[in-house]
């Protein structure tokens, strides 16, 4: 995932934008849920659908696995030590963002109550999701040397403008949730992606459009992010047949007026719409194909699935298809986080907890160095709420699978 320039302040909606979908608020604050049961506007949730593979074919969960927990990491004493997050907590998709800190702090605070001899301190960085602001902020993790792990970059645009600084410090840098595939093609070596990649998400969702929806006809639409150019061109080009290019538009961040668009799919009338990029501009997008009477089938991913798209998009979201390499927020994962932040866990959430879950167990096996914990993430395999975690030399995941989720 990745944002382009986040502007602070609060936008001012024209008077026609106004009259078409109303001015979004902005997130500042966690939104509602999870992906698996998030409570939106009208009583809408997202819902998971399946689980799917490349080919678009759905996979029956593997519920007999035994994930490891941050309160059964032993109790081994050790001096306090220090891990960080970077990712968005302000600006239009701060949710998203506020979803990775609080998984990861849930984590923390589980594991320092079952063992308080060795105290683990989580230290959140803002960055907007903004990657000129994240190259100002990231300088100051690394040169924290009390610093030893680093749950982030959140969003490819910044993992991208930090990436070599990160790797010669040699700050392992586990992301919940950047997903351009470009990035572990870089060479660092402290990078590692806690989730598949757009190169796996958009066949696997392409094709289950084409297949298993049956949709004949697909218009994409996309943002300007590094994340947004990324995701289409491979859901395109998993579409093949179905992907109708004439009907293909661009909007820009901050956008809130698609008349142009709006009329472009009008006049084009596919069986759906994949939408490539956040939902600050999802859910107005989304209003104004309503509003003008388009009934093709919204789609879009990871960027967009989150409580916040639901709140603001109101009924205009309801069927609305989201796909993410994110897993579902289960219990007692769900309640434990409801309990701790007053809301329902939301997107990457359970990533961010399972990546500072094996950030600590390098830590309580002795592994307090920079060095000792980069080496230790690069052999580790083991099970966490999500899935199974094992990275390939380019810092993959080398067993990953998407979810279809829907908005009722």
């Amino acid at each position: 995932m990745n944002r382009r320039l986040v502007m602070s302040g609060v936008a001012v909606c024209t008077a026609t934008v106004l009259v078409l979908s109303g001015c979004g608020e902005k997130s500042t604050s966690g939104g509602g849920s999870d992906s698996s049961s998030g409570s939106g506007s009208g009583g809408l949730t997202i819902v998971p659908v399946a689980q799917i593979d490349t080919s678009g074919n759905e996979v029956k969960p593997d519920e007999s696995r035994k994930p490891v927990l941050p309160s059964e990491l032993g109790t081994a004493p050790c001096p306090d030590t220090t891990i960080a997050m970077a990712g968005a907590l302000q600006g239009d998709n701060a949710a998203l963002g506020i979803n990775i800190r609080n998984g990861a702090q849930l984590a923390v605070d589980q594991h320092n109550k079952a063992n308080p001899g060795c105290k683990i301190i989580l230290k959140s960085f803002d960055t907007e999701g903004d990657p000129q602001k994240a190259t100002q902020v990231i300088p100051s993790v690394i040169n924290d040397a009390s610093i030893v792990g680093l749950i982030g970059p959140a969003f490819s645009g910044e993992t991208k403008a930090t990436g070599p600084v990160l790797a010669q410090a040699g700050l392992v840098a586990t992301t919940a949730s950047a997903t351009n595939p470009d990035l572990s093609g870089q060479g660092w070596r402290t990078f590692f992606r806690g989730l598949a990649n757009d190169a796996v998400q958009g066949p696997a969702v392409a094709k289950y459009m084409a297949g298993k929806l049956g949709y004949k006809k697909v218009c994409v639409i996309k943002d300007d992010s590094t994340y947004g150019v990324g995701l289409a061109k491979t859901i395109s080009e998993g579409l093949g047949s179905a992907h109708d290019a004439s009907c293909d538009a661009d909007v820009k961040a901050k956008e809130r007026d698609f008349a142009a668009v709006v009329n472009k799919v009008s006049q084009a009338k596919p069986d759906a719409v994949f939408y490539s990029g956040y939902y600050a501009e999802a859910a107005p997008l989304i209003q104004q194909l309503r509003n003008q009477g388009v009934k093709s089938v919204f789609v879009s991913a990871d960027g967009v699935n989150d409580p916040k798209f639901v709140e603001q998009a109101g009924s205009a979201a309801n069927d609305a298809y989201l796909s993410c390499p994110c897993g579902p927020a289960k219990d007692p994962f769900k309640a434990d986080y409801r309990a701790a932040f007053n809301q329902d866990p939301g997107v990457y959430s359970v990533e961010a907890y399972d990546l500072a879950t094996i950030l600590m167990k390098g830590i309580s096996e002795g592994k307090r160095t920079r060095a000792e914990l980069l080496e230790y993430v690069k052999t580790y395999s083991g099970t966490g709420l999500a899935r199974d975690y094992q990275w390939d030399p380019r810092g993959e995941l080398t067993s990953a699978l998407i979810w279809m989720y829907k908005v009722q």
